[in-house]
């Protein structure tokens, strides 16, 4: 059926796909144009192509922040921006009116169709996508494994996760080896502790020296290739989405992939949990669902068992855990590596910050604790605080006003008429984002030193940060894990994840770059942006890297 459809397609002309996308494009603007308010004409860089706008720029191969900043500098914190067919989305980068979208997400402001339709296609219907009511209820279930009590359990997971990786790394250098390619380390590091941690399986991810062998769900990620570099077909589609959200439910090669990549990490989260099933006596004398499980599935199964154990079968409980299982493998797994990469990276470019770190470390006298992680490692807190701001894994938000509203803005700004205004008026249906990268990398907000990873600035926040960065609401005025009603459940987990990760890396290892501190470093395009050094083929970082004895 997909194979016909796809043929059927391919068998347009293009005067034909043309021709119904501008009769979309005029039922579309009919429409609008009977609105009896109107959003502020703003300022804005012109369009490059009547068809696909400004998207290529800020969804492409290159670096999105370069055309922030020069869209920023010249336009200043709120402009509009071209996305084809005459649309006009709106950039908002300003600190108080983004606070303001951000805080009425789900229900004023919700995911664009765009956002929402790709969302689904990678990772089915879940807490990703889901809006208001659905969101509240989808939040609720999943709380319970993201305590601070439940996390406290899952530091000792990431320990001996540690303990294993050390293990194999060591039987590398032995053999003589001086060189790991530390990003694919960092996907098995992070699978392992997500396994364990998330669904109570061992994937085996640590235990192997060939580099040649990956669990089923690292062989997916790995093999993902982004919309943005897909056949020139699928790249039309993809660039025209945000105008026609329908293109991506089409069957073209990048949707296809997307859709592969839902049911792949469904069966493979299917799997662990009917083998939770069997190992939990769920059904035996009086233990609730779940038993003594302390993995996050396990703990929401209780959780959910216990709420319903008068209306749900233990078959039922479990299935309402499904439309948990991609989010948590795409979370867990995708940013948590990302993030660790980047770590290596920042600290192999500053090694006077890595041996301070170290340093740091070496007080411990043994493997890290919770109450370590989170209160007794300022030197490591700040290093996580400044990967964080300027690596974060999305860079860019999208949302869809669902009803008209007046944005109150920081600064006064200029409308295209030359109007001063200090608030903004958007209607309903209108398309907002919030560059949360260029947030967090704005040398307006940030000071000049914005682009030196400077660990420092966050030893003393209160008396180093500038006012507009302390402004920002997000977590500890960065962005990275947004803010309101989606800020990132599980970010507690994630930096328990990463802090723990980093602090036994560093004061076992020392790591340095293949070519010096100034190795160029470039942007993949995956699932995620991923880093690679230059010259490399695929998301690959190879470090130098030394055993301390």
């Amino acid at each position: 059926m997909a194979l016909s459809i796809i043929s059927a397609i391919q068998a347009l002309r293009g005067s034909d796909i043309v021709a119904i996308l501008l009769f979309i494009f005029v039922v579309q603007l009919i429409k609008n144009s009977h609105t009896r308010v109107h959003t502020t004409k703003l300022q804005g860089p012109p369009s490059e192509n009547f068809f696909v706008g400004l998207f290529p720029a800020i969804a492409g191969v290159d670096e999105p922040l370069k055309a922030f900043e020069k869209w920023a500098k010249q336009y200043g914190t709120v402009f509009s921006l071209p996305m084809g067919f005459g649309r006009q989305d709106i950039m908002i980068w300003d600190i108080k009116a983004a606070a303001h979208i951000l805080a009425r997400d789900t229900f004023v402001y919700q995911q664009s169709s765009f956002s929402r339709v790709f969302l689904d296609n990678m990772f089915g219907k879940g807490i990703l996508s889901a809006e208001h009511d659905d969101h509240h209820r989808h939040r609720k279930a999943l709380t319970p494994a993201f305590s601070n009590a439940a996390i406290r359990g899952y530091v000792n997971t990431f320990n001996d996760s540690a303990e294993k990786l050390k293990a194999t790394w060591d039987a590398i250098l032995d053999s003589g080896e001086d060189t790991i390619e530390v990003q694919q380390w960092m996907n098995r590091l992070a699978l392992e502790n997500l396994g364990v941690a998330g669904f109570s399986h061992h994937f085996g991810a640590l235990s192997s020296q060939d580099t040649n062998f990956k669990p089923d769900i690292m062989e997916f990620f790995d093999s993902f290739e982004a919309p943005q570099k897909s056949s020139l077909f699928s790249r039309i589609f993809f660039f025209l989405a945000p105008i026609f959200p329908a293109l991506l439910y089409l069957p073209t090669q990048s949707t296809l992939l997307m859709r592969r990549a839902k049911y792949s990490m469904k069966g493979i989260a299917d799997a662990l949990l009917e083998r939770m099933k069997r190992e939990m006596m769920i059904d035996s004398g009086d233990e609730k669902a779940g038993g003594s499980d302390k993995s996050i599935i396990g703990l929401l199964i209780k959780a959910e068992s216990s709420s319903c154990s008068l209306t749900m079968t233990p078959d039922e409980v479990l299935a309402q855990m499904v439309g948990h299982q991609n989010t948590l493998f795409f979370a867990g797994y995708e940013t948590t590596s990302n993030t660790l990469t980047w770590a290596l990276i920042e600290l192999c470019r500053h090694p006077e910050v890595q041996e301070k770190l170290r340093e740091e470390l070496n007080q411990l006298g043994g493997d890290p604790t919770w109450e370590q992680i989170t209160l007794g490692l300022p030197y490591l807190d700040a290093v996580t605080q400044e990967v964080l701001r300027m690596h974060m894994p999305v860079d860019n938000l999208m949302k869809e006003t669902q009803k008209d509203d007046v944005v109150p803005l920081s600064k006064p700004i200029h409308t295209s008429t030359g109007e001063l205004v200090s608030e903004l008026v958007v209607t309903k249906g209108q398309v907002v984002h919030i560059p949360i990268g260029f947030i967090n990398n704005s040398e307006q907000i940030w000071g000049p030193d914005v682009k030196e990873f400077k660990p420092e600035r966050w030893l003393d926040p209160e008396t180093t940060l500038t006012s507009d960065a302390k402004a920002i609401q997000g977590h500890h005025h960065i962005m990275t894990f947004s803010d309101g009603p989606r800020l990132c459940l599980g970010r507690h987990f994630a930096l328990a994840n990463f802090k723990t990760s980093l602090a036994n890396l560093i004061r076992r290892y020392t790591f340095e770059m293949p070519n010096g501190k100034d190795t160029v470093v470039e942007r993949h395009l995956s699932i995620l942006p991923r880093p690679k050094l230059a010259g490399e083929k695929g998301p690959s970082v190879p470090l130098k890297v030394r055993r301390i004895d």
